[in-house]
């Protein structure tokens, strides 16, 4: 049961769903405190486990603990049953191991849900699910979510957008259910400078056993390695792969771009897997996640790289897409000379926040754009099985 929402004292979810250990958020940098993560175009090898991640209930000990950086060790009295995500990364891993989605994330219109799409008798109702950000956040809002966890990075909450402090957090946690998580799609925040990230994997892991579903995790990783050995044949040496730029178009006729660097995180593992070559990392413009500014369209053309994939428009079909943002280029007196324009080579780029389910989706659909692969790269059927729990 959630604790009293004035935040005075009375009962506590600690009897049920208790945080053990430090949170770890004391030192935090003052961190950008911007809206959302993105521009706000969009209408969008695992740890070895220590013996406290690995421990699971048994009649004696119905308790067991997971530790993640920076919240340290979450000790759970029994397996969650609601919870509230941070973004389509961690919302993507959960319907991966067989969960509900979550009852939240911080911008539903960027959990593209229709990459599930792409795997036939795999659906994911979001109808009920909330936005977080809601010109700011509320933690009235958590409160009548009264999720059992909240899986994300505490310091994002606190260095995201002005309002939250540590004590904040603590009420939270101690009133409704833990924080559990790190911020793992893109590794560019200051205040994320003094402890690791994890990779989609590593998160994923972790994530199987805050829910007690490792075996599934297991099961995934086993589809992961399949499908790394059947995109390995399909990207070409490095010579021959693509320059290509990573760009947020600015509207649906854009002559504005923010530019982003092909670097770590998940949210651009789809295209280190495909092993793109950056035609921006060599010049002088700066990453958006740095320097918050756009480059326009004169700009662009001095670059002229031969592959423009443009990211705000998932929301969008590949037929709307083209219709309406590439339509437009190909008559703009600048944009036209673009050689991507010209030669029918601007794709969207897909999404930030992606899971191990949506990564495959990207990978593969990112492959079919760039090398002219046509099939599959995954087994559709094996996905839904585990999903489901066939393991």
């Amino acid at each position: 049961m959630a604790g009293a929402r004035d935040g005075s004292d009375g009962p506590t979810r600690r009897d049920y769903l208790q945080y053990a250990g430090a949170l770890g958020v004391g030192a935090l940098l003052a961190g950008c405190t911007g809206e959302g993560d993105t521009p706000a175009t969009e209408s969008d090898a695992t740890d070895t486990a220590t013996p406290s991640e690995t421990a699971t209930a048994t009649p004696e000990a119905e308790s067991y603990s997971v530790s993640i950086e920076p919240v340290g060790e979450v000790t759970f009295d029994s397996v969650p049953e609601t919870w509230v995500a941070n973004n389509g990364s961690w919302a993507d891993m959960g319907i991966a191991l067989g969960l509900e989605p979550p009852k939240a994330v911080w911008l539903t219109n960027r959990y593209h849900t229709q990459y599930y799409d792409a795997i036939p008798d795999l659906s994911v109702d979001t109808s009920d699910m909330v936005s977080l950000y809601q010109d700011g956040v509320s933690k009235e809002l958590f409160y009548e979510l009264n999720a059992d966890v909240h899986v994300m990075d505490p310091n994002f909450l606190q260095n995201r957008f002005k309002g939250w402090a540590e004590s904040d957090v603590a009420e939270v946690e101690d009133r409704i259910g833990p924080l559990f998580g790190n911020c793992i799609y893109a590794q560019h925040y200051p205040w994320h400078e003094d402890y690791r990230y994890y990779s989609l994997y590593e998160g994923f892991e972790k994530l199987s056993r805050v829910f007690d579903r490792h075996d599934r995790y297991e099961a995934f990783e086993s589809i992961h390695d399949d499908f790394q050995s059947n995109l390995a044949p399909v990207v070409p040496g490095s010579a021959d792969r693509p320059d290509v730029a990573v760009l947020w178009g600015v509207g649906d006729e854009p002559e504005e771009f923010y530019p982003y660097i092909v670097g770590e995180g998940t949210g651009f593992k789809h295209l280190r897997d495909l092993g793109v070559r950056d035609a921006l990392a060599s010049t002088d413009i700066k990453d958006f996640h740095g320097s918050r500014a756009a480059i326009d369209l004169e700009t662009l053309l001095e670059v002229d790289p031969p592959v423009l994939l443009l990211r705000g428009y998932e929301s969008k079909s590949e037929s709307e897409f083209r219709d309406s943002v590439v339509s437009f280029l190909e008559e703009h007196p600048t944009a036209s000379d673009l050689t991507a324009v010209q030669n029918g080579d601007v794709y969207r780029a897909g999404g930030l926040y992606q899971g191990p389910i949506t990564n495959m989706v990207l990978t593969e659909r990112t492959a079919e754009q760039l090398y002219d692969f046509e099939g599959e790269l995954f087994d559709r059927e094996r996905v839904v099985e585990v999903v489901n729990g066939e393991l």
